[in-house]
């Protein structure tokens, strides 16, 4: 009954090492290939970015945007700290508005001009035919988060939106005789109260420098979107800092203490072995064996579900799929002498 007990227990070990590498692997498998559909295998970096150890891969990244080299708008002379600052610029023109069968003309704020040639009454409601200024995107030359330098892409993802108050003293002399300050808009209106026909206004729009988490590829020190996503954008921007089942929420989570755990399956399944050999005084010579029977199995196992999957990790656990056959072998050899 003893013995019978001793081998029911050892069988029951060996399964459960077996069980618990099968598990840790499968948990591993299932984020590798949830994390491929990305572009790439995942790292979860947070504040502590290394561009050295993540190169290449999909990471996320959270933090405060840093603005390095901030935009500027040359012909009004204003800038701001942020990743981006946009200039808009509208004109008081006639719109044309039908309402059923009725048409009638009001004059309006319009950021395109409106072309007046179309109008059904067009008499009486003509409209300049260009803008004298423009409306423009300045990018900042350099903005980081969490130590990585952002593409043009992922920095005109950032989100968020804020008003710039403009600086007066900064608009050179040429526009500053043609614009006044009112509110938030520098416009040609002699009375902005009362804005005519033609008037401009500008103003400036920013993406504010935010805390933000970032998902995407490392290249050198550079995040960039991943090249080989399945949804062809591959990367994504959140406000603040958000986990990575926020980002990415159908990547499963990859198991935790990994080593540990595959460490405690070759225990188990080594424990269960001893327990498997003839009861007999124990000597270094079963431990040798019950150590090759124990790597044998489980690394034969965890390299069959890596198989056609990660070589560098099938590759690894053949190796002690093999230490292991090789010692079992050289100690069931030497006790048959």
């Amino acid at each position: 009954m003893r013995q019978w007990m001793r081998r029911v227990l050892g069988a029951l070990l060996l399964l459960g090492g077996a069980g618990l590498v099968a598990m840790t692997e499968q948990g591993l498998l299932d984020h590798h290939h949830a994390s491929e559909k990305h572009g790439g295998q995942i790292l979860d970096l947070g504040t502590a970015a290394d561009s050295q150890a993540s190169h290449g891969y999909l990471v996320r990244v959270a933090g405060p945007v840093k603005v390095v080299e901030a935009p500027y708008d040359p012909e009004f002379g204003q800038r701001a700290s942020v990743p981006v600052l946009i200039r808009h610029v509208e004109m008081f023109q006639w719109r044309e508005v039908r309402v059923g069968g009725d048409i009638h003309y009001e004059l309006d704020w319009v950021d395109r001009p409106v072309d007046s040639s179309r109008f059904a009454q067009p008499s009486g409601h003509a409209n300049p035919e260009h803008f004298p200024v423009l409306g423009k995107q300045f990018d900042a030359g350099l903005v980081r988060v969490g130590g990585y330098a952002l593409s043009p892409t992922l920095q005109h993802a950032l989100p968020g939106s804020e008003e710039l108050d403009p600086d007066m003293k900064s608009v050179p002399p040429n526009l500053a005789a043609s614009f006044t300050l009112n509110d938030r808009y520098l416009t040609t209106s002699a009375k902005p109260a009362q804005p005519r026909l033609g008037d401009l206004r500008v103003s400036w729009e920013t993406v504010p420098a935010q805390e933000v988490t970032v998902f995407a590829q490392v290249d050198g020190d550079h995040l960039v979107p991943a090249s080989h996503a399945a949804d062809g954008k591959g990367y994504d921007v959140q406000v603040g800092d958000r986990s990575l089942v926020d980002v990415v929420p159908d990547v499963p989570e990859s198991p935790s203490f990994v080593w540990l755990r595959r460490t405690a399956a070759l225990l188990l399944g080594l424990i269960g072995a001893l327990l498997l050999l003839p009861e007999r005084a124990r000597t270094h010579h079963d431990l040798l064996l019950a150590m090759g029977a124990s790597a044998l199995l489980i690394g034969a196992l965890a390299c069959v579900m890596w198989l056609g999957t990660d070589m560098t990790v099938g590759g690894a656990w053949f190796g002690v799929a093999l230490v292991g056959l090789a010692l079992a072998t050289w100690r069931i050899r030497a006790t048959a002498k």
